[in-house]
């Protein structure tokens, strides 16, 4: 992915179970991507232009999603989040903020 053309957004969710979270959304779509996590990231790469960073800690999940087409980027957040309200379906995540990075 060309540094200069990415477009880059973050999301920062306060949730304690934020390292269970990565976890089972790595797992999940390790089915269909060849994904790398360990217990503090994660790495999703959904194609060569489209993919998804995670970082957890005791405090909350930091998500970030790279693409290289600027109309991406809104229906990968949106895929993102779908998923991960699905794993924590016992719990309010609330409103998810997006942040433009570049």
């Amino acid at each position: 992915m060309a540094a200069s053309t990415a477009r880059i957004a973050t999301a920062r969710i306060k949730t304690a179970n934020g390292r269970r979270y990565m976890t089972q959304l790595c797992k999940h779509w390790a089915h269909k991507f060849e994904v790398v996590h360990d217990e503090n990231q994660g790495l999703v790469p959904f194609s060569p232009d489209r993919r998804c960073r995670m970082a957890a800690d005791g405090e909350g999940l930091t998500l970030t999603i790279e693409v290289e087409d600027a109309a991406q980027l809104e229906r990968m957040q949106e895929v993102v989040i779908d998923h991960l309200k699905r794993f924590a379906f016992r719990e309010d995540l609330g409103e998810v903020a997006w942040t433009a990075v570049r």
